[in-house]
């Protein structure tokens, strides 16, 4: 008996890869000081300049979400690119930190970048109340792998572009790391801080964002944590720290290895920003430290998913990150996951 005949499927015609087209970051206005710190803990600015290199901090106010700063990036990066947000049919935020569960963090900025407001906020007075009843809006994802959050991300947009499922992407960075400090415990709260970054890929004839390379650590899956009932961060500093120092490098030099470039080829190192300490070794291990490695961590700390972006969105902006040029992006922290790319700047 003859088998009946299964209907093919068809698949869309995806691009040849993606690019970086826009960049974009957003602070809170309050600056925090190591002497600031020093008023919640035993601690002073020199022993925390010594340790890790921040001397200060972003902190946002307590009615500030993670998805208000990430609108505020990716309206930064739009209008880095020129590209409208009525265009963007992908929207993918990396974070640890968000407290609603739904709408999820992608779909509050897909609402804001359409409307201006947050989901269930009252519209400006003097405009109309948008009609949303036809509009057909992006996808929206949420990505939660804490640090290297934002190069799973940026892999996701890329395959999706690649894929024929996207054309324009948004993927952002976004955390509140200070909802969830102790500020009682002297090894953590010296580090954290908020703030967002944000890229815009685009459909490009020839790849610009290689592909991502990511994994995790399964012994040091409880090394970092924001868990239940504490809700607040904690580490195993010494074990970050050893395997940052040992083995980081080996999984950076995987990254580069699959994009098909070399180290001699990588002009920018945007690694995560968790500590001065590991960034200035980790660039000297890959043989990177006379090229340009963003170092924001000094005034920015630590802002787990946003790190990457918020650092490269910064000395982009600053003129400090030239166009066009191989920079290597590298994620690592809670899970315990790591994650890259190498990316090509984007254009002037």
């Amino acid at each position: 008996m003859s088998q009946p005949t299964v209907p093919a499927l068809t698949l869309p015609a995806g691009a040849a890869g993606s690019r970086i087209v826009g960049l974009g970051h957003h602070q809170p206005e309050k600056v925090m000081t190591n002497d600031d710190v020093a008023r919640f803990v035993e601690t002073n600015d020199e022993w925390i300049r010594s340790r890790t290199g921040i001397v200060t901090r972003h902190v946002a106010a307590e009615d500030v979400t993670v998805a208000d700063m990430a609108t505020g990036a990716a309206r930064h990066a739009l209008a880095d690119a020129g590209v409208a947000g009525t265009d963007v049919d992908l929207v993918v935020v990396a974070t640890t930190t968000a407290t609603d569960r739904s709408p999820n963090t992608a779909g509050r900025v897909a609402y804001a970048l359409r409307t201006g407001v947050q989901p269930g906020a009252s519209t400006p007075e003097g405009e109309d109340e948008p009609d949303l009843r036809d509009v057909v809006g992006p996808a929206v994802i949420d990505v939660n792998t804490a640090c290297s959050g934002f190069a799973y991300a940026v892999g996701i947009a890329d395959q999706a572009i690649r894929a024929g499922s996207a054309r324009t992407a948004v993927v952002v960075g976004s955390e509140k790391l200070t909802s969830v400090t102790d500020w009682t415990d002297r090894s953590t709260c010296i580090l954290t801080a908020d703030g967002a970054g944000a890229a815009v890929l685009q459909a490009a004839d020839a790849p610009a964002v290689g592909p991502v390379v990511w994994g995790s650590e399964p012994e040091l899956t409880p090394a970092v944590r924001i868990e239940a009932p504490a809700e607040k961060f904690a580490q195993d500093g010494r074990a970050v720290f050893k395997w940052a120092i040992t083995r980081a490098a080996d999984r950076a030099r995987r990254v580069v290895d699959a994009s098909g470039l070399t180290l001699d080829d990588i002009g920018v190192l945007v690694a995560h920003q968790a500590n001065l300490r590991i960034i200035e070794p980790l660039a000297k291990n890959l043989g990177l430290e006379d090229r340009v490695v963003v170092s924001d961590i000094t005034e920015s700390g630590n802002t787990s998913a946003a790190s990457i972006p918020l650092g490269l969105s910064k000395w982009w902006h600053a003129g400090d990150v030239p166009a066009g040029t191989p920079a290597l992006l590298f994620g690592f922290g809670g899970g315990f996951t790591w994650a890259g790319q190498v990316v090509l700047t984007p254009e002037r």
